[in-house]
């Protein structure tokens, strides 16, 4: 059905707008850039990653800009950054499902689930 994806800045509380992010097909230890976006206002892309019947079984990485994210905040970071950016590697194994990653984020920590 497709990919989405969607980042929530659990430092401000809000949606990490002006995020940029991009999207590998991954395969081994080679990656291919499928796309690079920015994060619109309500921390989502701008439209699925994949739209319906383009999704493809297989492994695929998406690759958050969080250091530049909260930099762009004012926010103070060590150098290096403890968090720079944050890889999300995941397989799709029913194209005919939709997929949806979400990333929970600080300059310190983060999580993501398998949403829906």
């Amino acid at each position: 059905m497709g990919l989405t994806t969607h980042v929530l800045d659990t430092m401000n509380g809000c949606p990490a707008e002006g995020m940029a992010v991009a999207l590998y097909a991954t395969q081994d230890a080679s990656a291919v850039l499928i796309q690079q976006f920015t994060l619109n206002h309500d921390g989502r892309s701008a439209k699925p990653l994949f739209a319906d019947g383009d999704l493809k079984v297989g492994t695929y990485r998406l690759v958050f800009d969080v250091a530049r994210y909260f930099k762009s905040r004012g926010v103070a970071l060590p150098e290096p950054n403890f968090l720079n950016l944050v890889s999300l590697d995941f397989g799709v194994a029913h194209a005919d499902q939709h997929y949806h990653v979400p990333l929970l984020v600080s300059p310190w920590s983060y999580s993501t689930y398998r949403g829906s």
